[in-house]
């Protein structure tokens, strides 16, 4: 995008370089300052609550990114080398400035959203529209559920549409649905204009299709038989046979009771 190459070339000397792997440190830390230090370590301090952030405690606006999204240490281990992976990867493919980029700006809409409905935010959503954005790039890529099943990323992105789908369309709670919209804003900034493109090229294929099976209906609707005499179709009925004179000139064809008592076709006569 235009906007994107612009804003590359005057910031990108600003962009962090291995953005995920520093936000993962941070969540590291995090974890074992809560598991070894549990009574005097408060994680609520970093949690982005609306009503203190108003009252001057700015650093929420930021560290609540940095705690981790469980507290059981297998589940942990496997998030932060999963989100490791899906943000060193992103920021390959798309380079350092993009990436900072995707991931700050859900950062800030999901501040935003926490602003404006006055609800806790976490990181929770953010990390979904990372998922979303590298299974879009890498959609036949293998996870192995539970270390054994292997699975495609696109089945999981599936899934996790409808779970959005079901949140935005069916969940009473309108907050919820707003930090739902807001973790999406990314994604769509990076690839709504793909997604539209992408939308209107089947609709194209899909028309194209239509037509040509309509070609193909009109087609196999004309009748192959027809008799020249009477005009009878295998359309009119399927159980008549039909058969060419061999004493006519040109291809003239003729149910069996015209067969043998027409009056031949010569060249001086086109038709009959």
């Amino acid at each position: 995008m235009k906007l994107f190459n612009k804003l590359e070339r005057k910031l990108s000397k600003f962009a962090i370089k291995n953005l995920m792997t520093y936000i993962i440190a941070f969540n590291i830390l995090v974890f074992i300052l809560e598991f070894l230090f549990p009574q005097t370590f408060d994680i609520y301090n970093l949690c982005l609550v609306p009503e203190l952030v108003l009252k001057g405690e700015l650093w929420r606006l930021i560290t609540f990114i940095f705690i981790p999204p469980s507290s059981h240490p297998l589940f942990i281990i496997f998030a932060f080398y999963f989100y490791y992976m899906i943000g060193i990867t992103l920021e390959q493919e798309w380079g350092t400035f993009r990436f900072n980029l995707f991931y700050f700006l859900g950062t800030a809409v999901t501040a935003i959203a926490a602003l404006l409905t006055g609800n806790i935010a976490t990181s929770f959503y953010l990390n979904l529209s990372l998922f979303l954005a590298f299974a879009t790039l890498y959609p036949n890529f293998e996870i192995l559920i539970f270390f054994i099943i292997p699975v495609k990323i696109k089945y999981l992105a599936m899934i996790n549409w409808i779970f959005f789908g079901y949140i935005i369309l069916f969940s009473p709670s309108i907050p919820q649905k707003i930090f739902v919209a807001a973790s999406l804003t990314n994604y769509f900034v990076f690839f709504g204009k793909d997604l539209l493109l992408a939308i209107k090229q089947r609709r194209t294929v899909y028309k194209k299709r239509q037509h040509f099976y309509g070609q193909l209906t009109k087609e196999s609707e004309k009748p192959f038989h027809k008799c020249t005499i009477c005009g009878i179709t295998e359309k009119d009925n399927p159980k008549l046979d039909f058969r060419y004179c061999s004493k006519c000139a040109g291809d003239h064809e003729y149910c069996m009771e015209h067969l043998n008592s027409h009056e031949h076709i010569t060249n001086d006569i086109s038709n009959q």
